[in-house]
């Protein structure tokens, strides 16, 4: 039986996920917004199906962990130091504020002092999930805008990691006294950094060894199987043996393998399993909430979404406006950080774990986030009209200049003393004897070839030589997206007999529909369905060598030079299938206009 109601719990809310999550996207929503509700719908707060809450939450548990892994995986310390003097004070000011305020609103409600600190810093943190998308979606992500939230975001991560540390030295019962709290976090403080330093001293070298093992085995299982145990392992250690949150645990892993040359490849094989369980996360938040009790405290969801929808965005408009950005940035920095998601509910589940944050708090975060959720796209849109309406008063027109004058000598000295060369880019999968060839050719002709590869002693010849290389697996979107597919000019697969060309292929065209891609097919059936997946152009062994042979013979019974080129193409036509492939395929010529001799 409790076999049965596992099955159950996790069945009905995937299947829930499933159903809601697609009408949140068909909607034009954020799929969190899809799973919420799906746990509202298995919960025991709605009618029908109820899924076992104790085993859900256990779900969450592993869902915080790899969410936490992820984004280890994906800080990215460059991208915080290039805004790092608006993100790092904006995010820290506006983060007190939101603290600030939430405690006040809780205060307000009866609540206590405890409770208000983790209802504020909840409502302090925005998703990066959401972010991301709004970002994404209306082009912005690549924009001095976009570097910005980026950043300020990778702050407020760090900063909800500092928090799960501190708030049961803050919050738990053996700690009540005042006294007793400094030497706490003194002590936590020590342990943390034993943790950090062991972490990164000692797993630095193991891990990467560890993994380039499993690698060398070239199974995708056992190295799948090696990350999720790395996630788990460390993050289970680190509460078990330091008596710190599972989530730093799990975050100080991430940072450790995204160091070695595993890590996009260990982005792209632990994402399904990260995004299952993130979706049970969710769901498992969902069903905590009673809809009932909205209607007893509405005043106070309204004060939440008031903080989160004005207070946030005010406060992050005036920061980035002090620091003398444009008025466009600020306001779209400061619309995109108007929602609250995944960290708030990692806190407010901290926050149930210490027994400060009731239900009541929890269904408040959970309405909040659903509506700010929704509404923060529709509010991302209103940017353009809202600049259009403002750009001809006088403050909008002194705020723009006052800014191209503070960003003018540095735009000056980056031009006097760095002159960009903007090259075409390829991507190439494989570096076997055809692989270097076509990356020799390439970098004469002007494009930057970047090698896919998932051959180790491949990847250090190409850093030997200083070619552009990812170790990763091609048929994984992640990495196709950071090997720069998407502004890149060519797709070329150099490995005949490569599994999941096909796939590649498919998702490359759905990143960049206007890339030429080139594929190399083991056998001359393959040609069509490679041709059908989306490539231009397609070669095999079996018909170059049939051609050769053919031209040979034809040259030693003197045949003249128009009849071999005419049964050429004959033969060129019936062995790749079709006048298409017999079009030329001509990669693009330099920025500049010239092909280098």
């Amino acid at each position: 039986m409790h076999d049965l109601q596992f099955i159950l719990t996790l069945t009905g809310g995937l299947e829930a996920a499933l159903v809601f999550g697609y009408l949140s996207q068909r909607l034009g929503l954020s799929p969190i917004v899809g799973y919420l509700l799906a746990g509202i719908a298995i919960g025991p707060h709605t009618p029908g199906f109820v899924a076992d809450q104790a085993m859900a939450e256990q779900f969450a548990e592993i869902g915080v962990i790899l969410l936490m892994f992820g984004v280890g995986l994906q800080f990215h310390v460059k991208e915080l130091l290039e805004v790092r003097r608006v993100a790092i004070p904006g995010a820290i000011c506006q983060s007190v504020l939101a603290t600030l305020l939430g405690c006040l609103v809780a205060r307000g409600v009866g609540w206590s002092w405890p409770t208000g600190v983790v209802f504020g810093l909840a409502v302090s943190v925005a998703s990066t999930v959401v972010l991301l998308r709004v970002l994404v979606d209306n082009n912005d992500l690549h924009t001095p805008a976009g570097h910005i939230a980026v950043g300020w975001l990778v702050v407020e991560d760090l900063f909800t990691v500092f928090m799960l540390v501190i708030l049961p030295v803050l919050f738990s019962p053996g700690n009540s006294e005042m006294g007793s709290i400094p030497g706490a976090i003194t002590l936590s403080l020590i342990k943390i950094a034993l943790l950090v330093a062991l972490t990164f001293f000692v797993g630095g070298r193991i891990i990467p060894w560890l993994l380039a093992q499993v690698a060398a085995t070239r199974s995708r299982e056992l190295f799948t199987l090696t990350v999720l145990v790395l996630a788990l392992g460390i993050a289970v250690g680190s509460a078990k043996f330091f008596g710190v949150s599972m989530a730093l645990g799990a975050f100080l892993a991430g940072m450790v393998v995204r160091q070695s040359e595993f890590s996009f490849r260990a982005a792209s094989e632990a994402l399904p399993m990260r995004d299952a369980f993130a979706v049970l996360f969710f769901v498992s938040v969902g069903m905590l909430f009673n809809p009932a009790q909205l209607m007893e405290t509405p005043g106070l969801i309204l004060a939440t979404l008031a903080i989160i929808l004005l207070g946030k965005p005010l406060a992050a408009l005036g920061i980035v406006l002090v620091l003398g950005y444009a008025p466009r940035v600020a306001l779209s920095v400061a619309i995109a950080l108007a929602q609250i998601g995944e960290f708030s509910f990692i806190l407010a589940t901290a926050g149930r774990d210490l027994g400060i944050l009731g239900e009541n708090g929890s269904n408040t975060l959970v309405a909040a986030a659903i509506i700010s959720i929704s509404l923060n796209p529709l509010l991302y849109r209103l940017i353009v009209p809202l600049e259009n309406r403002a750009k001809h008063t006088r403050f909008w027109r002194m705020l723009e200049v006052r800014a191209r004058r503070g960003t003018a000598q540095k735009a000056e000295d980056v031009t006097r003393h760095h002159v960009p060369v903007s090259r075409d880019r390829a991507v190439l999968v494989g570096y076997g004897p055809t692989g270097r060839t076509v990356a020799r050719l390439l970098s004469e002709n002007g494009i930057d070839p970047i090698v896919l590869e998932l051959n180790l002693d491949a990847i250090h010849e190409l850093n030997a030589e200083s070619i552009a290389s990812l170790y990763g697996d091609a048929t994984h979107r992640e990495i196709l997206k950071e090997a720069g597919i998407e502004s890149a000019v060519a797709l070329i697969l150099s490995s005949a007999g490569m599994q999941g060309s096909e796939e590649v292929i498919r998702l490359a065209r759905d990143l960049n529909p206007e890339l030429r891609i080139i594929a190399r097919a083991a056998y001359l059936r393959d040609i069509p369905a490679l041709r059908q997946a989306g490539a231009d152009a397609v070669f095999s062994g079996e018909g170059e060598v049939a051609l050769n042979m053919t031209e040979l013979i034809l040259r030693q019974l003197g045949a003249t030079p128009e009849q071999i080129d005419r049964e050429r193409e004959r033969i060129r036509f019936e062995l790749f299938g079709g006048p298409m492939s017999m079009e030329p395929f001509v990669l693009p010529t330099g920025r500049d206009g010239n092909m280098s001799d």
